[in-house]
């Protein structure tokens, strides 16, 4: 009878997780370190994606809380903006650019990554409003960057990005022309969630995403060289920019507005 007592004790425990969504890329190590070595692991269950992924995952409500594309704010009943941190730029970015073979002048197709829901917008936007440049837009999938030739040019985000600079002679960093547009950071992405979350949990999940990025060095220590194809350190002090402030907010305001 205690044996049954017990595994029910332990069912009801686990269902009383909050299921929290974060992209599986590098710019997230960080966060997800402070997750791991904090003990916040013993209240949530962790579902790991690509940005649009997790995205469709809040909307469905299939996760309570994600670091999601601002992109989706709209789609969202109740959204919370309840955490101190995000995937925000002050400067270039570096991981979410347009990349190209030719200048900005010269290109006429635009593959929009797949993966992607808030960096494609901004493209859409700054060609518009800043570029002033029209061309054709391609709903990418899988594989749509070895297509990037020619007159076609590409957004991609993410450690792909990364490993793309070399690759390409021309790079349009998005979170840089934004900047020059608007005057303004950008935030890629937030802790959002579709319900109230308790202050109790926010602050210690706040607490565990500090935690990681007080230990940038121990970070990027942990990440396989085969992986690290870009300086992580410039990366993650320089082109990532976590803290979720009032200006970046400002900046994100500014963008739902455009969308």
């Amino acid at each position: 009878m205690r044996k049954i007592v017990f595994l029910c004790a332990k069912l009801i425990q686990l269902n009383n997780r909050w299921r929290i969504g974060a992209v599986s890329y590098l710019n997230t190590r960080p966060l997800l370190l402070g997750f791991e070595q904090s003990g916040l692991m013993e209240k949530i269950e962790l579902v790991k994606d690509y940005p649009a992924k997790i995205a469709q995952d809040l909307i469905d409500g299939k996760i309570d809380m994600g670091l999601v594309p601002v992109a989706i704010t709209p789609f969202l009943k109740d959204p919370h903006f309840d955490s101190k941190y995000c995937i925000g730029a002050i400067s270039d970015v570096a991981s979410v650019c347009i990349f190209s073979e030719v200048p900005m002048e010269q290109i006429e197709k635009i593959y929009l990554d797949y993966q992607s829901r808030t960096s494609v917008q901004l493209a859409r936007i700054l060609l518009d409003q800043f570029w002033k440049k029209e061309v054709e837009f391609i709903s990418a999938t899988e594989g749509y960057i070895d297509q990037i030739a020619g007159n076609t040019a590409g957004v991609i985000i993410g450690d792909r990005a990364l490993a793309a600079r070399p690759r390409f002679k021309y790079i349009y960093d998005l979170a840089g022309a934004w900047i020059q547009h608007t005057g303004l950071p950008f935030v890629f992405a937030t802790w959002i969630s579709n319900k109230p979350i308790p202050a109790e949990f926010m602050e210690q999940f706040d607490k565990a995403n500090a935690f990681g990025l007080a230990r940038l060095q121990e970070v990027i220590d942990s990440i396989p060289v085969e992986e690290q194809v870009y300086d992580l350190h410039k990366y993650y002090t320089e082109n990532i920019s976590y803290d979720f402030t009032a200006e970046k907010r400002k900046g994100m305001e500014l963008f739902l507005k455009s969308l």
